[in-house]
């Protein structure tokens, strides 16, 4: 939401340290279990002053999930334009969503859990993008099929596969853990990658190929966050 006129970058700092708590809050609660005078004492806000920075309880998810599609959507819509290998830019985007979980995991928490709250317009955009972010990922693994690297696979049940094994990592990963999204990524690619292979392929120089690459380029990552430049 950008920011109304009248208002000086103060504002903005202070709207965008709300919806972090907010959403540190709705990942430990739920959204539907946490009331905005709740919010508002973890903002350090009256009612009245916390209406004045975000408008309505649904507008703060709505922020938080606008924090996790808009860096994804443009971050694999980067990655779909590349002029590379489908499996090399399935590697790329395994980690690059794997960047934003571990960068935002309450966000995420939120995403996956609290978009059935959203109501009209606002769900109905949500659904929208996640239908585009699906469609990218499957286009992908249909080129890779049509280029031998994969076998022949039902496409929407190899998009869930892949998206299944990424999209669930939230609920038990750590940021100061031991594995970090490059090392995941190098994980579930090999898991999968091994599994939909095509006749005669493999993919131990998947990694090399992915160095080599980035050697020469910089890779699509994760953009900055919503509301910061």
């Amino acid at each position: 939401m950008p920011r109304p006129p009248g208002h000086g970058p103060g504002y903005e700092i202070k709207r965008q340290e709300i919806i972090d708590k907010a959403a540190a809050l709705f990942a430990k609660k739920g959204y539907a279990a946490t009331g905005i005078a709740e919010v508002g004492d973890v903002a350090g806000l009256a009612r009245g002053a916390l209406y004045y920075y975000i408008g309505s309880k649904e507008n703060l998810l709505v922020e938080i999930q606008d924090r996790v599609m808009r860096p994804m959507l443009a971050s694999v819509h980067r990655i779909a334009g590349l002029e590379e290998e489908p499996v090399l830019r399935l590697r790329m985007l395994s980690q690059t969503l794997l960047e934003n979980i571990l960068a935002r995991l309450d966000h995420v928490w939120v995403y996956e859990h609290d978009y059935r709250n959203l109501h009209g317009d606002n769900r109905a955009r949500l659904l929208r993008q996640r239908r585009e972010f699906e469609n990218i990922v499957q286009e992908l693994l249909v080129a890779a099929m049509d280029d031998g690297s994969f076998r022949k696979l039902d496409p929407r049940l190899a998009t869930l596969q892949f998206l299944n094994l990424h999209n669930h990592t939230y609920q038990w990963v750590r940021t100061d853990g031991e594995w970090d999204a490059e090392y995941l990524s190098r994980a579930y690619c090999a898991t999968l990658f091994r599994g939909f292979a095509g006749p005669g392929r493999q993919f131990d120089d998947i990694e090399d190929r992915m160095r080599a690459y980035l050697a020469q380029r910089v890779t699509p990552g994760p953009l900055p966050r919503t509301g910061e430049e």
